[in-house]
């Protein structure tokens, strides 16, 4: 019975869970990389913009309802 208890507890570790959080931190590296690739991309296309100074710094303003 103590035997049935302890595996039930949980004392070693799921080799199924196990999977699924390697392949979970393996996804979040995947996003963050992407992540970093994109607003590299963003900091270069918005150093290569070319609109007078004024309209760049319009802010958004909320829509009329």
């Amino acid at each position: 019975m103590a035997k049935a208890l302890l595996g039930h507890v949980g004392i070693g570790t799921d080799a199924r869970l196990a999977a699924e959080v390697r392949r979970l931190r393996a996804r979040v590296i995947d996003l963050e990389t992407a992540l970093d690739r994109a607003h590299r991309l963003n900091d270069s296309l918005a150093a290569a913009v070319t609109v007078e100074d004024d309209l760049r710094s319009l802010h958004q303003e909320p829509a009329l309802t």
